[in-house]
């Protein structure tokens, strides 16, 4: 039986392993973000947003305030502040049959959590800091 990718998530989370991403994300994996028109196709790329996010959530006000699950997908709500801005979003999780995640969507609100959330994962990503932690990203 495939282990529970919402447990997984969250040990992930709390752990801030990065690397651990790998095992977790389907081939095919899809990320949906809430600043990116169109959806993020690939587990490397996926990993890359996420491991993003990682850094740019991971503050000792984040917290997951609410969870809704169904056979193979989840909503989890989460709440923080950050920079003074107070961010409220959700975490949409769909899995295949192996416990992998197949599709991770992120919503946030207000309209000054999405510029904010923006601005730091663009700086996060443009800079380079976080790689693909993957074996996909040393796929030709």
């Amino acid at each position: 039986m495939p282990l529970d990718p919402i447990a997984t998530w969250h040990q992930l989370l709390h752990d801030r392993n990065v690397t651990g991403l790998d095992a977790l994300l389907a081939p095919g994996a899809v990320f949906h973000s809430p600043v990116v028109h169109q959806p993020q196709v690939g587990k490397a790329i996926t990993a890359k947003y996420l491991a993003a996010a990682f850094s740019v959530f991971g503050h000792e006000s984040f917290r997951y305030v609410r969870e809704l699950r169904a056979e193979r997908d989840a909503v989890l709500e989460f709440e923080l502040e950050l920079d003074g801005i107070r961010i409220n979003g959700v975490d949409m999780i769909r899995w295949n049959d192996d416990g992998q995640i197949t599709d991770f969507k992120v919503m946030l609100r207000p309209l000054k959590a999405v510029n904010l959330i923006h601005q730091k994962m663009a700086a996060m990503l443009q800079a380079g800091a976080i790689a693909p932690p993957c074996s996909e990203r040393y796929a030709p």
